[in-house]
């Protein structure tokens, strides 16, 4: 048993390489990849489904991740580990606040 809560890696085809599955598996994280389409054909139905719920995922996070650098200046530059979860923990609570506050507003009222 994992004693990691996020042992899952999630990325692009681009980091799908056999020098990283090894590092992933040898330190106890779950590659889920996209896959790599073989030169010169096409693509499987089971593979295109496959990341196309990975590419589901990732665009939910990403979005978030997205929201936090453009609309919230996020930039960690900050001395020490302590400063950095900090900054990144304030800017967790604000993009929460304000999607809060966007649900409140779109509510049928009572």
């Amino acid at each position: 048993m994992l004693d990691k809560t996020g042992s899952t890696v999630w990325a692009d085809t681009v980091y799908r390489s056999k020098r990283n599955e090894g590092w992933r598996e040898k330190h106890g994280y779950f590659s889920d990849l996209h896959h790599k389409k073989r030169r010169g054909r096409p693509i499987s139905e089971v593979m295109a489904w496959a990341d196309g719920r990975r590419s589901k995922i990732c665009a939910l996070v990403g979005h978030v991740f997205a929201q936090q650098k453009a609309r919230m200046d996020m930039f960690v530059r900050t001395i020490g580990i302590a400063r950095a979860r900090t900054k990144i923990g304030m800017t967790n609570l604000a993009h929460n606040l304000t999607r809060y506050v966007w649900h409140e507003g779109r509510s049928v009222p009572a």
